[in-house]
Order: C-alpha cells, then structure tokens, then sequence
C-alpha cells in the first residue's frame, strides 16, 4: 500500500506546476551520447509525451553528434573538432544533412507519435538564419572558420507558434540558412537558444549525458545546483568549463539575458530526470539563473 501511496503523493506535488506551466512554451533539447541509449531516448520522449498531455507545449529540438560522426566515417571523412565545434567541410554537411533530417528526426518523431503526440519535423534550414562561425586559433591566434558551421542570427518564431496553436509538437533540426542561401551546421545548443529566445519560452532545458554543471569533473559530488550568469565568467577563467560546455554555456548566458526565464542542464541517463526537473521543488542538475 505505502508504494501506492508515495505514487499518488508524487502526483500531489506535480500538481502545482502544472498548474503553473498549462500553456507556457517549455524548449528542451536532447544531445550526447544520451541519444544513444535506445532506453535512455524512450524514458526521455515519454517524458516530453506527458508534458504535451498535461497542457504544456514542448518545443524539442535535438542534436546528434555521435550519429554524425558515424556517418562521417563510413564516408571516408573524419571527424575533426575545434573548440568545442565541428569542422564542417562541403562534404561533411551533406552527411551531416542527411542523418539529421533522415534518420535522427524521423526517429525521435516516430516515437512521440507512438506516444500519441501529434509531432511534426521542423528543419532548421526553414527558420534558422545564420552566419559563418569565425574566428582564432586557441594555439596560434591565427584566423580561423570551421567551414559550413555556422552562428544564427535569427530564428523565425511564426512557423513553431503557428504548430504549436494547431496542436503540433515542433521537433527542429540544427540547420541553417547562411551566406549564398547554403545549408549550415548549427551547434544544437546554440540552435536551441536562439530558437528559445525568439519565442521567450519559461524554460529551456539541455539533456546530454552529463549531471549538470561540476566543479570537478571527476567528482559527481561537486555538482552546482544554481548558477547566475555573473558566475559563468568566473568559471571559464578558472578552467571549470571546457569543451562542448563552452559553447552550452555561451548559449546559456545569450538566453538569459534575451528574457527566457529559466536555463537547466539535465543528465539524460537518469531516469525521467526531466520530469523530476519540471515538476518537483528540489529538481536535479544546473539551474541557472538572471543575476539579481
């Protein structure tokens, strides 16, 4: 009987968020080798599956860089990053097209529907302006660009309103527009911020294969909880932050300060950790925050 209970009380404390959330616009997106994890993706999208049925309206949009770099190598290409970033040639963005669009968001759309939510693909190159992602060498300081990579400029928030009024649940690629009307590779998490500032949603939420935030990267225990953007700075300088969070974080601090109201950093691997986020007061992972 006590399991039985302790269910219904996990429902009594849901209950005031989503009272609170019925009808807020909540961005979440899904990357690392979280996707990977056929178990993992299932909890995840089911977790999305309740939001949608509870009255919230998710937006999702998904990375997919292991699948890529798979792609990548059964081309004969290999994978090369820098700063966090990959390099992407002509040839590569071809692959990077193609799994993205073919294989990565017809399975993450396919398994919503299989929940009985109405989702849809939305390709970025349909709303995603950007611009060539320049810049220097870490080492050297000499130029440098990371070829059909590029930085949005704009995100077009009319075609993710107008699926959502219709009952869709948008679920976007990280592809852009750029220079010469060329397709460009976005950086997932620079995509989801700039597609969660257009549309100042509540929350936007990035789900990857790491706890949150850590001091120490070698220690779980060390995990920040809450961060104001003023402290991310501070972070950087002292190496805390490195690699893909860099680029995370950038995006983080761009969001915040654009109006959304609230950026989490969730570990995937956990079992409806999303939901444990979303709808209880102590929640789990990095929260950050405006600087008061």
């Amino acid at each position: 009987m006590q399991k039985y209970i302790e269910k219904a009380n996990a429902l009594i404390e849901a209950m005031p968020y989503i009272q609170d959330f019925r009808g807020c616009v909540v961005l979440v997106k899904i990357g690392g080798s979280v996707m990977e994890s056929e178990a993992n993706i299932e909890r995840l999208l089911t977790d999305i599956a309740f939001m949608n049925t509870v009255g919230i309206r998710p937006v999702l949009v998904h990375g997919g860089g292991k699948a890529i770099s798979r792609g990548m190598e059964q081309a004969g290409i290999a994978p090369r990053f820098v700063q966090g970033l990959r390099v992407t040639c002509s040839a590569t963005i071809g692959v990077v097209e193609k799994v993205l669009k073919q294989e990565i968001n017809a399975k993450v759309v396919g398994i919503l529907q299989k929940h009985g939510v109405n989702a849809r693909p939305l390709h970025g190159d349909w709303i995603f302006r950007v611009e060539k992602k320049c810049g220097r060498d870490a080492t050297t300081g000499e130029p440098f660009d990371w070829g059909y990579v590029g930085e949005p400029v704009a995100a077009d928030a009319r075609p993710v309103r107008e699926m959502l009024d219709a009952g869709l649940l948008p679920v976007v690629t990280p592809l852009g527009t750029g220079p010469g009307g060329l397709l460009y590779n976005i950086n997932a998490d620079s995509a989801a911020a700039a597609l969660a500032t257009a549309l100042k949603v509540r929350k936007l939420a990035f789900i990857s294969d790491v706890p949150g935030l850590l001091r120490d990267v070698t220690d779980a225990e060390s995990l920040i909880t809450t961060l104001r953007v003023g402290e991310i700075a501070t972070l950087k300088q002292a190496g805390v932050v490195g690699g893909g969070m860099l680029p995370k974080l950038d995006s983080c601090v761009e969001a915040i300060r654009a109006g959304v109201g609230k950026v989490h950093l969730i570990d995937g691997r956990m079992p409806h950790s999303l939901l444990l986020e979303v709808f209880t007061k102590k929640g789990v992972g990095t929260e950050i925050i405006a600087d008061e």
